[in-house]
C-alpha cells in the first residue's frame, strides 16, 4: 500500500533537488520564479529572467533561506522555473544552477544571469556567499560531449571525496568537476529513436529521435547510477535507469519507467527513483511516483499521486520529496515512509 505523506514544510517557489548537510539540515534547492525580464522565448513559450532562486534551509523547526537573489528564468506567472536545480555536500556544499538552452545565451542576460549553468561551493550552516566552482555552460559549448545541438541544463549534482559528478540534462552527459574545476565526461547518453506521438499525424510506424536528458545521480559500490527523463515524446515506459563503471560505456539497469526526475539509495542498497509524471509528462494530469526499484521486477510504489515532485534525499527510513516543484509559494516537502 502506497504511504501517506507527511507535509514537513512549505511556501517554496518550485523547488527542485534537496540533501541533508553536515550540520543536520535539510537543505532545498528552489528555482526562483522568474522576474520582470527580459522576457523571450523559451522551449515552451515566453520566459522571463529576474533574480528570484534560492537555497532554503530548515531545521529544528525553523525554515529559513540562507541563499537568495540566485538567477532564476520562468513563465510570466512564475511557474515552470529553471534555476537553482540541486545541492549535495561533502566538506562543502554544492549547488547547480540551471539553464535549459545554448550557454552562449548567457551574454543576453542582466548583471547575474551569467551564473546560470554553474556549478557553486559555499560552507554550509557558516556562509551565504557562493564560489564558483565550473562553468558547465562553458564546456558545453567547447567540448558538446554528445554532439547535439549546444544545450546545458546541469541537473543533479553529488558530492564526492575531492570531486563532484553533475547530471547535465541539457548536454546528455555525466560529468566529473575536480577541485581546480576542471571537468571531465564521464558518459553520454546517446538519443534513441522512438514510436511518433498519434497527434503529429505522421505516417504509422514513424519512428523519431528522443534525447536522453539524464537527471538524478546516485553512486553505490564502484558506479553511478543516473535517472533518465526521456525528451520530447516523453513515452510512457520509456525511462531507463543507467550504470555507470567509470571507462566503461553505460548500461541499462533498469527499464520500463516514466519520466524519471531523481534517484537515491538507502542505507540497505535499495535504489529509489522519483517519477515526476507517471503517465507522461503530455498527459492532462500528470501524476508523480515514489517507487523502490527491483531490476527484472516491477517497481513497487511506495507514494503516489504527487504533484510534479522535483528531488528526492532519504535518511533514517524516510524519503524526502520536493513537491509541486514547478509552483509559486505553494511547493513544498513531504516526508514519506519506506
Amino acid at each position: 500500500m502506497a504511504a501517506e505523506p507527511e507535509v514537513v514544510f512549505s511556501g517554496l517557489d518550485n523547488p527542485r533537488g534537496l540533501a541533508f548537510g553536515p550540520d543536520g539540515a535539510l537543505y532545498v534547492a528552489e528555482a526562483g520564479s522568474g522576474g520582470a525580464g527580459p522576457c523571450f522565448t523559451g522551449p515552451e513559450g515566453e520566459v522571463c529572467f529576474g533574480l528570484s532562486g534560492s537555497l532554503t534551509r530548515f531545521k529544528n523547526g525553523e525554515q529559513i533561506r540562507v541563499l537568495m537573489d540566485l538567477p532564476s528564468i520562468a513563465a510570466p506567472d512564475g511557474t515552470q522555473a529553471l534555476g537553482a536545480s540541486d545541492v549535495s555536500f561533502g566538506k562543502l556544499g554544492y549547488l547547480t544552477i540551471g539553464l535549459g538552452g545554448d550557454p552562449n545565451m548567457r551574454a543576453d542576460l542582466p548583471e547575474g544571469g551569467q551564473d546560470m549553468a554553474k556549478l557553486f561551493s559555499f560552507v554550509p550552516g557558516k556562509s551565504t556567499t557562493l564560489k564558483p566552482v565550473a562553468d558547465i555552460g562553458d564546456f558545453e559549448a567547447e567540448a558538446n560531449p554528445d554532439g547535439g545541438v549546444l544545450d546545458t541544463n546541469p541537473q543533479s549534482v553529488l558530492a564526492r571525496d575531492g570531486f563532484t559528478v553533475v547530471a547535465d540534462a541539457g548536454g546528455n552527459a555525466l560529468l566529473k568537476v575536480g577541485k581546480n574545476g576542471k571537468i571531465k565526461t564521464l558518459a553520454v547518453f546517446p538519443q534513441r529513436m522512438v514510436d511518433a506521438p498519434p497527434f503529429l499525424e505522421l505516417p504509422p510506424g514513424t519512428q523519431i529521435p528522443m534525447d536522453a536528458v539524464p537527471t538524478g545521480v546516485a553512486f553505490h559500490e564502484g558506479a553511478y547510477y543516473v535517472a533518465q527523463l526521456t525528451g520530447f515524446p516523453f513515452p510512457k515506459g520509456g525511462a531507463n535507469i543507467f550504470k555507470v563503471v567509470p571507462g566503461q560505456d553505460p548500461e541499462v539497469f533498469a527499464s520500463g519507467l516514466t519520466n524519471l526526475i531523481d534517484i537515491a539509495f538507502d542505507g540497505y542498497g535499495d535504489l529509489y527513483a522519483l517519477e515526476i509524471a507517471d503517465n507522461t509528462l503530455l498527459g492532462e494530469q500528470p501524476s508523480g511516483m515514489l517507487l523502490r526499484i527491483h531490476p527484472g521486477q516491477a517497481p513497487e510504489v511506495i507514494a503516489s499521486n504527487l504533484m510534479m515532485p522535483g528531488g528526492l534525499a532519504i535518511k533514517d527510513g524516510f524519503a524526502y520529496v520536493t513537491d509541486c516543484g514547478t509552483c509559486v509559494e505553494a511547493g513544498r516537502v513531504l516526508k514519506i515512509k519506506l
